[in-house]
């Protein structure tokens, strides 16, 4: 960062005080920019005994499958952002249902929630960021073209849960190498 957005002077990077973590600070109009990490929300759009999936039209990943998520936008709630993404990725209906899985990763300053939920109909199609849509049974899950590790550990969690009859909350961290899961 070079310059304030909030006055357009140059920032410095400072500990203000009272902190603990070197901040951009505008000298002239000492606001403090803090840099944190992003919300990924998304859904797990469920039909019977099928999960949607997305085939990425874009980067990252273009090309691979995942579950419909992305960045949260400022003023909705993060259950409105997993219906919101559903909608633009696969033009899909969903009813929100329990936050399912967080991961968090560190190492890109990222966390993950992602929420099951009802697909409320079979009328869905690629939006803009998808190549294409399609319903997976857990047979058909394209294991080896799956975009994120998030989307990887959501989907085992998932499909042993429902094996086992009951659905429970999952959180974990996923590194730069391996996840691991509480």
């Amino acid at each position: 960062m070079n310059f304030c957005s909030h006055c357009g002077g140059p920032v410095v990077l400072t500990v203000p005080s009272g902190d603990t973590l070197p901040r951009y600070v505008c000298p002239a109009c000492s606001t403090i920019h803090y840099q944190n990490p992003k919300m990924v929300v998304g859904a797990i759009p469920e039909w019977e005994d099928k999960i949607l999936l997305c085939r990425r039209a874009i980067e990252p990943k273009h090309g691979l499958w995942t579950l419909p998520a992305g960045f949260m936008e400022n003023h909705e709630t993060t259950a409105e952002g997993a219906a919101r993404e559903t909608w633009e990725e696969a033009n899909a209906r969903v009813e929100i249902g329990d936050l399912y899985t967080v991961y968090n990763l560190p190492h890109i300053s990222q966390v993950y929630l992602l929420f099951r939920a009802k697909l409320l109909s079979l009328d869905f199609g690629p939006g803009v960021e998808s190549l294409e849509v399609a319903l997976f049974d857990e047979a058909t899950i394209p294991w080896d073209a799956l975009a994120f590790r998030t989307v990887e550990a959501t989907l085992k969690a998932y499909f042993a849960d429902r094996r086992a009859g009951q659905f429970g909350f999952h959180f974990g961290d996923i590194g730069p190498s391996r996840p691991t899961t509480k």
